[in-house]
């Protein structure tokens, strides 16, 4: 004998992963099978959160090594993992605030669920991470030029930001607008991505670029440009593959 049953539409609302873990569980006299759309989303939210760690931890470890291999710090790629991560977290607050609490549904024109598909979270972060890895290649990069030149560590994080500034910015505000664009479509997962990634932007070209990075490398000064002494030898330079240079030299004496 078989017995199918059909979940109302009441039920569905909020938590389906949930709901379908409360079914499976609930003693039966014969195998419980939880299909559809609720069985579907539920086994692919799974496998994807077990997933998600080892893929989160590969994203993080190729980006800090490229950007070790850039500057030859230890400090400059963590301190750009940091602060990508605090843009992404105001991406991941607005996904929250606005999609799944539904606050300002009626000016952008969709109907709140209470939840958000797990698969978006995961393709906004790489798609975030790495627009906001940008700005920390373009604004290091030309920091640690200067440094390289002068050796004066005051000096060359207000260098490098009036430097990299008419780049970030125009690039900033090209993307933000193409992004924002996405919000006026009748389609609310890219509605999603156009807002949050929009604002992860502007928090990277404006609270991180202009206020967070400079403080933490003013105040780290000489630790900024701090590595093993071996492993400063690995750092990618444009026409040599030479180590530390003389400013380095004297600095690391």
């Amino acid at each position: 004998m078989r017995l199918a049953v059909v979940p109302t539409q009441r039920a569905l609302y909020g938590d389906v992963p949930a709901f379908v873990e409360r079914i499976r569980q609930t003693p039966a006299p014969a195998p419980v099978l939880v299909g559809g759309y609720p069985g579907e989303a539920t086994d692919f939210r799974s496998t994807l959160l077990d997933r998600l760690p080892f893929a989160v931890g590969i994203v993080l470890v190729a980006t800090y090594l490229i950007l070790f291999l850039m500057t030859s710090s230890v400090l400059l790629p963590a301190k750009a993992t940091v602060l990508n991560l605090i843009s992404l977290s105001v991406m991941f607050g607005c996904l929250v605030w606005v999609f799944q609490d539904g606050h300002l549904s009626g000016l952008l024109g969709f109907t709140p669920t209470g939840s958000i598909e797990p698969s978006i979270p995961v393709l906004m972060f790489c798609v975030a991470y790495g627009l906001s890895m940008d700005y920390e290649v373009f604004l290091p990069a030309r920091i640690k030029e200067e440094h390289d030149r002068t050796g004066d560590t005051r000096r060359v994080v207000g260098e490098g930001i009036r430097r990299s500034a008419p780049l970030i910015t125009a690039a900033a505000g090209i993307l933000a607008l193409s992004f924002l664009s996405y919000a006026t479509g009748g389609v609310v997962f890219l509605k999603e991505l156009g807002i949050g990634t929009a604002l992860t932007i502007l928090v990277d070209a404006t609270l991180i670029r202009v206020v967070l990075l400079p403080v933490t490398m003013r105040l780290a000064g000489r630790a900024n440009w701090w590595a093993p002494r071996r492993l400063r030898r690995l750092r990618i330079r444009e026409g040599e593959a030479a180590p530390a240079d003389d400013v380095l030299r004297r600095e690391y004496a």
